[in-house]
């Protein structure tokens, strides 16, 4: 038995783009699917009737995060991540790789997922090296100390995929070491041989537990920049049996589509593709149009408590003065809870007075905004007029 059933209904012409429905232990995600993150088992401001109202279908959380706080035991004896956060639908948990590359490389140079050239010159300084390297990766794993309480700890593959069984969720990822995409081609070599080597080791580990059969595993491709890697890395990983393929690293957000491309042309075509950590309009088209069927983002969410808001004509900040006598929706043409009962004055009112609602009227707007940017995209593609909505849809938006 199959933990994951992923069927395509329908493909974009001349593209890698395709919808389909993905089955779960937990329910059917209609894809492509933006997946909302709740990053320690909670979408920070929203209840779980909330998340599912403004229309999200799955919840991503995090390994490294829940691990630490309550831990995984707890979780799994709550009766998994489901019952623990009182969320009925289809649920993902990464693998943790991730927090070995922002703890580790990155910590202190205000690096992320999607980064544009020359940004690394931005970067924040480095005050020494005890802060700058927090995590030590050797073959076998991730030395990493905790930031809560600078405790230490280890990771190994079968470790992430003990703790992911824990938390019980109906997709899990492989252990991976996440890169920067400013290390030479030589480093990435050699971390993909570690992802490669730890990749193995999760899926052997994954598939001698009883848990096998109820959630689906994810393997990993990286490779950074390299067209020769990251081929090699999706090759590598296809031949495998996994359920299902994450592309995960960092990126230069002018290669991200190409980056992509490379690894969604050689991934077996029956399976789902996860591209982790995006949510900038412009970057989800892109995926979508080059065969990914799911992504996250915490973009929404944290652009929400700090008064950002996505509108059909691009990004407004709420704490401009200019949106205090401004008794109009977010945005006129959305039918988020926010839109149809609450102002621009009102919420500008809320965020200058620093009242908790603020964050959680703009995080329904901006999760409904992009989970229905995805959804238009794929009746889109089902109605063959993708590239006429992308084009419209993007002329407005950055105007």
């Amino acid at each position: 038995m199959r933990p994951l059933n992923f069927k395509i209904d329908k493909k974009l012409e001349g593209k890698l783009g395709r919808t389909g429905v993905l089955s779960t232990p937990h329910g059917d995600i209609q894809t492509p699917a933006f997946v909302t993150v709740g990053t320690k088992a909670t979408v920070k401001a929203l209840t779980p009737e909330m998340v599912k109202d403004l229309g999200a279908q799955v919840v991503l959380a995090n390994t490294y995060h829940l691990y630490l706080e309550p831990g995984d035991e707890i979780v799994r004896d709550a009766g998994g991540i489901q019952k623990f956060m009182n969320w009925t639908g289809p649920t993902m948990t990464d693998s943790g790789g991730f927090q070995v590359f922002s703890l580790g490389a990155a910590y202190g140079k205000g690096l992320g997922k999607i980064l544009k050239r020359g940004e690394e010159e931005l970067a924040l300084p480095v005050l020494n090296e005890e802060i700058s390297r927090k995590a030590i990766i050797d073959p076998n794993g991730v030395m990493f100390r905790s930031h809560i309480d600078g405790s230490s700890h280890y990771f190994t593959p079968e470790k992430s995929i003990e703790i992911q069984h824990n938390l019980g969720a109906d997709m899990i990822f492989a252990f991976d070491e996440c890169t920067s995409p400013h290390e030479s081609e030589h480093y990435q070599a050699e971390a993909l041989d570690r992802t490669h080597r730890w990749a193995k080791r999760s899926l052997e580990y994954h598939h001698s537990k009883p848990n096998k059969e109820t959630q689906g595993l994810f393997g990993i491709v990286q490779g950074g920049r390299s067209e020769k890697l990251r081929k090699e890395s999706a090759e590598f990983l296809g031949a495998l049996p996994f359920d299902g393929y994450g592309i995960g690293g960092s990126f230069e957000k002018e290669d991200m589509n190409k980056a992509v491309e490379w690894c969604n042309s050689i991934l077996p075509e029956d399976k789902p593709r996860h591209l982790l950590g995006i949510g900038e309009p412009t970057d989800l088209f892109g995926a979508v149009e080059n065969g990914c069927d799911l992504f996250d983002c915490v973009a929404p969410t944290r652009m929400a408590r700090n008064g950002g808001a996505h509108t059909r004509d691009g990004k407004i900040s709420l704490m401009n003065a200019e949106f205090r006598t401004d008794f109009t929706p977010v945005d006129a043409e959305c039918g988020c809870y926010t839109c149809k009962h609450y102002t621009k004055a009102y919420l500008a009112h809320l965020f200058r007075s620093k009242e908790m609602l603020a964050g959680t009227l703009l995080s329904i707007h901006n999760l409904y905004f992009i989970i229905h940017m995805v959804d238009e995209m794929r009746e889109a593609i089902r109605n063959n007029i993708f590239f006429e909505y992308k084009e419209n849809f993007l002329k407005r938006y950055y105007k």
